[in-house]
């Protein structure tokens, strides 16, 4: 996934590797996995684990590299600011 960013002050261009999503998951502390359980709906409380974000993220890897290329967000503001991400 690429993130870019231009403005007049700023020219970022961020390559995110979808591996890293995974990693995140793996680095997700307990409290934010309770966090997340907090903010859902009584069913889908028991649902939500460590391992089924990590499931979830996999099965969208294999996903998202069949689209690759894609641009998922394009914005363009009148002052010349520009955002794009693209897997």
């Amino acid at each position: 996934m690429r993130i870019i960013v231009r403005s007049k002050e700023t020219n970022l261009w961020l390559p995110i590797p979808l591996f890293l999503a995974n990693t995140a998951v793996l680095l997700l502390p307990e409290s934010v996995i309770a966090e997340i359980k907090k903010s859902l709906p009584e069913p889908y409380q028991e649902v939500i684990t460590k391992k089924f974000l990590q499931e979830l993220v996999r099965e969208c890897q294999s996903v998202l590299k069949q689209y690759k290329g894609l641009e998922i967000v394009h914005v363009e503001t009148q002052d010349g600011t520009f955002v794009s991400i693209r897997l």
